[in-house]
């Protein structure tokens, strides 16, 4: 009887815990699975970016980015002025294919 009592409490504490339901996390930098669609996330990654300027527009039109000016690379981040939804943003592209407006 204790032991089946013993058991019942760590299966209940464990049932409760974080580690026993894990989720996917939104907006990750480290997707297990790329599927090749821009990601928007919160902040740029940081590091040396690969991306050719026609490449860059191109993933700023493929995240719905349109009338993009402005576009230079400045410590490995693709940046430039865009418009989306009417709304005119500084828009960033880095190394990973990330896109971020503010």
């Amino acid at each position: 009887m204790f032991k089946t009592l013993i058991t019942a409490a760590a299966l209940a504490a464990l049932a409760g815990s974080p580690a026993a339901a894990q989720s996917g996390q939104a907006g990750s930098h480290n997707p297990a699975i790329k599927d090749g669609a821009p990601h928007a996330t919160a902040a740029p990654a940081r590091g040396a970016n690969s991306f050719t300027a026609a490449q860059a527009r191109g993933r700023f039109a493929k995240a719905g980015y349109t009338g993009l000016s402005g576009l230079n690379k400045q410590d490995g981040l693709w940046q430039g002025t865009a418009t989306k939804g009417g709304r005119r943003a500084t828009v960033m592209l880095d190394y990973k294919g990330n896109v971020t407006a503010r």
